[in-house]
């Protein structure tokens, strides 16, 4: 008994971590920190849904976990640092509509809303308060990637948005949805051709065709001239 309830209180103090990693991904202008609070939150997830397997004993939670720290600890921030250093860019510093604290204050918001609604529905839906919690914040998380994305102006930081937001909706499923495995798997595949296409889309915007080619190739993605 006491076991289980040093996990859940391990799960809340990580659930508060990933909340306030994305707090920092609206605030913060480095690209080269961004990336790596990405990955910060990424592990606070793997380690949340190890945790859940430590309890529930699900194979799937393990598999999420593991696919975790691959796609989104090691592959995608090891592709977007390859990306920042052959760009020119290497700080966001332009905001859309709000500023960080702006952006900040509509999140306590958003997430106070969030509570709220899910709190009317908890008897309704028979979970204890802990997966409650969980649930909030993965969709605080999914609506804060969301306004990275209408807030930010670089394609890399919205990249980023979009990342959060699906990790937001891991969380949720975590908790919540159960989402399956293999559709977990088939997302991450999804978002590894997002970002490829997005930082295509980032580097020819504007450059010529030759310029275009050459900066393809400094990421190791050759194309015949």
């Amino acid at each position: 008994m006491n076991e289980l309830l040093f996990t859940d209180d391990l799960i809340k103090i990580l659930l508060v971590l990933v909340l306030g990693t994305a707090a920092l991904i609206i605030t913060q202008r480095s690209l080269l920190s961004l990336f790596s609070i990405y990955s910060v939150q990424s592990v606070l997830l793997a380690m949340i849904a190890l945790l859940l397997f430590s309890e529930e004993g699900f194979t799937s939670l393990l598999l999420i976990a593991a696919l975790t720290i691959v796609s989104k600890v090691i592959i995608i921030p090891v592709f977007l640092k390859r990306l920042l250093a052959a760009m020119p860019i290497k700080r966001d510093l332009e905001f859309n509509y709000l500023t960080p604290i702006g952006s900040i204050i509509l999140s306590a918001v958003l997430f106070f809303i969030v509570y709220q609604a899910f709190v009317g529905f908890s008897e309704a839906l028979d979970v204890s308060r802990l997966f409650i919690l969980g649930a909030v914040i993965g969709v605080s998380l999914t609506l804060m990637g969301m306004m990275v994305i209408m807030s930010r102006r670089k394609v890399i930081t919205k990249i980023i948005g979009y990342l959060s937001m699906e990790n937001g909706v891991l969380l949720f499923s975590l908790f919540i949805a159960e989402m399956p495995f293999i559709i977990e798997v088939l997302i991450v595949v999804d978002l590894l051709m997002i970002i490829i296409l997005s930082a295509i889309l980032a580097f020819g915007i504007d450059s010529s065709v030759e310029a275009f080619h050459k900066r393809l190739n400094q990421l190791g993605l050759d194309f015949e001239e």
